[in-house]
């Protein structure tokens, strides 16, 4: 099954949609050679979307039972349900902001509207480095996911009921200790109402009901599951310096003063601290970086 899609002017394919796929290797997804490949557990059914450029269009391609939810959804999973057209006047309120707009006018927040699979990664991500948390999801993707329709070697997302069903000491091997295990076992077991949220405010507010689940682990999620412009990440080691730096010059920021910084672009507070990531914008660096633990064999 396939549909055309046609892209807003300038649009840019890979910056789009590389967000819903870990860095260096993802087993569920993969971005290259300009192509998108996107495991997905779709209401219908197992599924593989595929999105690829053909001149001024995307051509979406579905694969397995859930392909025709998956193409009826790609437009969302490619960002171009994403509504930009009151960002440019409110990027205008500070000249760092309107610059990067202009240089990334054609990144567009994708929606896969799937929130467990994004929450599994974010509840990894608390508290450790980047690289440890994707390690573990990696194995975790390895060793409860199936394989995906379609022709490319990826694996579905792991199935919620397959790790609500696994003790803690389980995912110990994997590099998960037992706090964020415990976070997202609970998270696995609610994860059927968690998919019927019907907008971010539902879904923050369901995730953040749940213990081990706070407003940095809820933003990251309806981020990419909702294509939420206004989600941020509020408790980031970086993110209140980047901001306090980037639009007041100032090297240290607080959770407070970052909200305050980004008010003036309500609404979309969060494409705001995602364009300051993309310009390569960052404060200073005065202590040591934290470094992975290494409790865990993998």
């Amino acid at each position: 099954m396939t549909r055309r899609l046609t892209p807003p002017e300038r649009y840019q394919f890979g910056a789009s949609v590389r967000p819903l796929v870990v860095p260096k290797h993802d087993p569920c997804g993969v971005f290259a050679d300009g192509q998108f490949w996107l495991a997905l557990r779709a209401p219908t059914g197992a599924a593989t979307l595929h999105l690829a450029r053909d001149g001024a269009e995307l051509i979406a391609t579905g694969h397995g039972p859930g392909a025709e939810w998956a193409v009826e959804h790609a437009d969302a999973v490619a960002g171009l349900r994403d509504d930009v057209s009151e960002f440019p006047e409110l990027a205008r309120r500070h000249p760092v902001v309107a610059r990067l707009a202009k240089t990334f006018s054609g990144v567009r927040l994708p929606a896969t509207l799937q929130i467990f699979p994004r929450l599994l990664r974010a509840i990894l991500e608390q508290k450790v480095t980047g690289t440890e948390a994707h390690r573990s999801y990696r194995a975790i993707c390895r060793q409860f996911g199936e394989p995906a329709p379609g022709p490319v070697e990826l694996v579905l997302p792991p199935d919620p009921a397959a790790i609500a069903a696994s003790a803690y000491w389980v995912f110990h091997p994997l590099g998960v200790e037992q706090r964020r295990t415990q976070a997202l076992l609970r998270a696995a077991r609610v994860a059927d109402r968690l998919e019927r949220c019907a907008d971010a405010a539902e879904a923050t507010a369901r995730m953040t009901a749940l213990p081990g689940i706070g407003p940095w682990t809820a933003a990251e999620v309806v981020r990419t599951a909702f294509g939420d412009p206004d989600a941020v990440s509020v408790g980031d080691f970086h993110i209140p310096n980047t901001v306090a730096y980037a639009l007041a010059g100032e090297p240290r920021g607080t959770d407070d003063r970052m909200l305050e910084l980004l008010e003036p672009f309500r609404g979309h507070r969060g494409r705001v601290c995602d364009l300051l990531a993309m310009g390569g914008l960052s404060a200073p660096r005065y202590g040591p970086r934290l470094s992975p633990r290494s409790f865990a064999r993998f």
